[in-house]
């Protein structure tokens, strides 16, 4: 037996064996779960990872493509952060924010504030990405309110975006097929056309398309009138709706027109952050643009624990202290917010991002990971390849008449995951889309080794549809 078969063994022999460990798992409702799959669902148990592998309860070793679900980003097996979190769990578990704070709160807050951009020196902590979004649209709110103008609350998101799961943050969602058999707020959220550049109309340049997306904003605020949109909420690279990449440019044109009508600039930077860009936030470093309110998530702790946090600008702060009184609070806040484990894993975080130079590493091997994704662009079956950073999606497309196009996506996405998990890589299958975004520590020899199976993945699904009778070129 290998030492990864008996690691992972071990860990299952207080629980049981990976069949009943399935078997209970069935209880539990995943995200995005399909309910008729409850109780026959045998998912994959993973018992242990190191760097950009991760280990099942058989011993097979994979390529976290993914990196979980875009946040390992120092990658698995970091000593540093769990001891950091041991440490504070044994000295102070946990205080109230409603009424104490704690040190690794107040350190990382001063830490992370030196390196927003801007003058975006004010936190606030959550747990997740979808309460970092839904507190910054709550600050929103309440910053025009005190102001005297509850009238400006219309939020502009826009088509393949996706902002969270709270009721409110995943009214800002933008992908329609994650809204059905749902209910959402439609009253005052709002969706601009998708800024992709690849579902642009024949003949069109980048450029035009650029500016007419652009137009799209600012023509949906005059339509809703400025004096009652409050905000423009939009992740740089819209990330679970497939890697899209605006065009060169787009970001500060949007900002530019959300400042031109008194719009906020909201950069979701729950994916885009803490290194997936090369930089601890990407809006001013990639996207030259200062947002008035940043979101985060994610790799702030590399997903290690959970933690999240909203920047706000010091000119909102000031402004809605200035027009307050003495019993306008902002009635926002959650029982875990700035928990002092969470912030302690968010410092150790940091210090093996800063002494590592992992910003530097993903800034380096980022034109080598581009380079060779786009290399499959030569596969028949591939339709597009885009990414930046270390984010990538290659979409894989079939013409045919012959059948539900949506179903036949659904299939490839599904068949092209399966052929690489056999071949030891993870992905995140969308629909038609293979998306990675692997540990920002990963080599380029792991790189090759990652491009290598998902070439042989899709090649293998393209020989299936073949044989088919489904894909003839």
């Amino acid at each position: 037996m290998s030492s990864n078969s008996a690691a992972g063994l071990g860990v299952l022999e207080a629980g049981g064996g990976t069949e009943d460990i399935q078997a209970k798992d069935n209880k539990v409702v995943h995200p995005w779960e399909n309910l008729q799959n409850l109780g026959r669902n045998k998912r994959h148990v993973l018992t242990r990872g190191e760097g950009v592998y991760v280990y099942d309860s058989d011993g097979k070793r994979y390529i976290d493509g993914p990196a979980g679900m875009w946040c390992v980003n120092v990658g698995y097996g970091r000593r540093e952060i769990a001891d950091a979190v041991a440490k504070q769990l044994f000295e102070m578990p946990y205080d109230s924010p409603w009424s104490f704070t704690n040190i690794p709160a107040a350190q990382l807050a001063e830490r992370l504030t030196a390196l927003t951009p801007g003058d975006l020196n004010h936190v606030i902590f959550t747990t997740s990405g979808s309460l970092s979004v839904d507190s910054a649209l709550r600050f929103v709110m309440f910053y025009n309110a005190i102001l005297g103008r509850p009238e400006k609350r219309h939020i502009i998101s826009r088509q393949d975006a996706y902002h969270g799961s709270t009721y409110l943050s995943a009214s800002c969602g933008g992908k329609e097929r994650d809204k059905t058999y749902q209910v959402f707020e439609t009253d005052f959220i709002h969706h601009l056309p998708s800024p992709n550049p690849y579902r642009r109309p024949e003949g069109m340049s980048v450029e035009a398309f650029c500016d007419e997306k652009a137009a799209d904003l600012e023509n949906k605020i005059l339509e809703l009138g400025p004096e009652t949109v409050a905000a423009f909420i939009a992740e740089p690279i819209l990330a679970s709706g497939g890697v899209i990449v605006p065009p060169t440019g787009y970001q500060k044109k949007c900002l530019e027109i959300c400042r031109r009508h008194d719009v906020l600039y909201i950069s979701d930077e729950v994916v885009t952050a803490f290194g997936r860009c090369g930089h601890i936030f990407a809006s001013e470093a990639v996207f030259d643009i200062v947002p008035d309110i940043i979101t985060t998530a994610k790799g702030i702790s590399s997903g290690y624990v959970p933690l999240g946090a909203v920047f706000i600008s010091d000119r909102l702060i000031k402004e809605a202290s200035a027009a307050g009184s003495s019993h306008s609070v902002f009635a926002n806040g959650f029982t875990y917010s700035g928990h002092p484990a969470s912030c302690a894993a968010g410092l150790a975080t940091l210090d093996i991002i800063e002494r590592e130079g992992i910003l530097e590493h993903v800034r380096d091997i980022t034109p080598y990971f581009q380079e060779r994704w786009q290399e499959l662009r030569d596969i028949p079956l591939v339709g597009d390849v885009r990414g930046v950073g270390l984010m990538a999606c290659v979409e894989c497309t079939i013409d045919s008449d012959s059948e539900d196009a949506l179903k036949l996506d659904y299939e490839i996405g599904n068949r092209i995951d399966q052929h690489c998990q056999e071949l030891g890589l993870i992905l995140r299958p969308m629909i038609n889309m293979c998306i990675v975004s692997p540990p920002c520590t990963i080599t380029r020899e792991q790189i090759d080794e990652m491009v290598r199976i998902l070439r042989m993945g899709i090649e293998k699904t393209m020989e299936d549809m073949r044989r088919d009778g489904r894909f003839k070129r």
